[in-house]
């Protein structure tokens, strides 16, 4: 079975509904200096596009993207038996009653499609009665998880405001995709340029991300969470080595690193995984060193559907082209996703 265990969803009603286009981006934190529009893009079609900092796109949805019939078609073509639905980012700022629409489309898709998508709970990240009771509901209701963003504003997600939240998925043994924000909490030197705000500005999000719940003590208090990093975390080739200086077993007198390095470690074998989304970017020698760095048993097959179809329609083509063994190719394109989201 091959699962594409990042595929975004978009309410398409949004494009041609205006009040509900409306209520959509009054819910954009412009008080934060992120701005939301809706342009028409070169081919005509309507798009709503997320500028963070103002000025700066870092996230835009088209309409069409998101059809059912038109994702089925297109997972036909990649062969590409099921797709873990989620949100394209907006997460991090919408609200309850947004978050509930948004789960509600993705059921509906999900149960008109013969069980080949599968939803993960929207809801925001703080431990409320209301927040508490839509994730539980969902959760009972099949979806296979739940969807975070990597940071909310300017707290990554070890932050205290969190814990009442992370306390019960640790009590439900839930699974978390953390997916990246268009930009860092610290962002300035990297907003002049398309290309490093919107794809190394997330790569360092997610490391940062990674880093915070390693070295902290996160999985001490929530050691039932498993996380799943997008991206391959950012900088996959870090984590097992550079980042975990080797030495003697005793604190480091100059106290320059912290060299618990085995404790470090377990935190990486047990609680963090890693999505590629997406495996062309990443190409097959890069694909392959992360076999080496992570384990194929940690890495799950993500498209980021709909932003590049090739990424989905070639995607497994690029898995297959990694100098990797074939235990780790079904690994990587289907069985790791299956053990972390229980899908049968």
């Amino acid at each position: 079975m091959i699962i594409d265990a990042n595929s975004y969803w978009f309410d398409e009603r949004i494009f041609t509904d205006d009040a509900l286009c409306e209520q959509f981006l009054s819910e954009v934190p412009r008080e934060y200096n992120t701005e939301g529009r809706v342009a028409v893009n070169p081919a005509g079609k309507r798009q709503i596009v997320i500028e963070k900092p103002s000025g700066a796109p870092g996230l835009n949805y088209i309409q069409g993207d998101y059809t059912l019939a038109k994702r089925l078609a297109d997972m036909d073509e990649a062969g590409v038996d099921k797709a873990i639905l989620k949100l394209p980012g907006c997460h991090e700022w919408m609200s309850l009653d947004m978050c509930r629409r948004f789960n509600d489309g993705m059921a509906a898709d999900a149960a008109a499609s013969d069980g080949r998508l599968i939803p993960l709970v929207a809801v925001p990240p703080f431990g409320t009665k209301a927040n508490l009771a839509e994730l539980d509901r969902r959760l009972d209701e099949g979806f296979a998880g739940v969807q975070l963003c990597a940071h909310y504003g300017e707290r990554y997600l070890d932050d205290p405001v969190y814990a009442s939240f992370f306390e019960h998925l640790n009590e439900r043994g839930v699974t978390a995709y953390v997916h990246h924000v268009p930009v860092p909490v610290e962002n300035a030197s990297l907003l002049a340029y398309d290309n490093l705000r919107r794809s190394y500005g997330r790569c360092v999000d997610q490391t940062t991300a990674i880093g915070r719940e390693i070295f902290g003590d996160f999985f001490e208090r929530y050691p039932n969470v498993r996380m799943v990093h997008s991206m391959l975390g950012g900088a996959y080739f870090a984590f097992k080595e550079m980042l975990l200086p080797h030495g003697p077993k005793r604190p480091d007198a100059s106290g320059r690193f912290q060299v618990d390095t085995e404790t470090v470690s377990v935190r990486l074998e047990k609680n963090i995984f890693f999505d590629m989304s997406h495996a062309q970017p990443w190409g097959p020698t890069l694909l392959s060193c992360a076999v080496e760095v992570l384990g194929a048993d940690h890495i799950v097959f993500g498209t980021s559907y709909p932003v590049r179809r090739e990424w989905l329609t070639e995607g497994v083509a690029c898995v297959n082209a990694a100098p990797v063994s074939d235990e780790a190719k079904r690994l990587m394109l289907g069985e790791t996703a299956q053990r972390l989201y229980g899908i049968e």
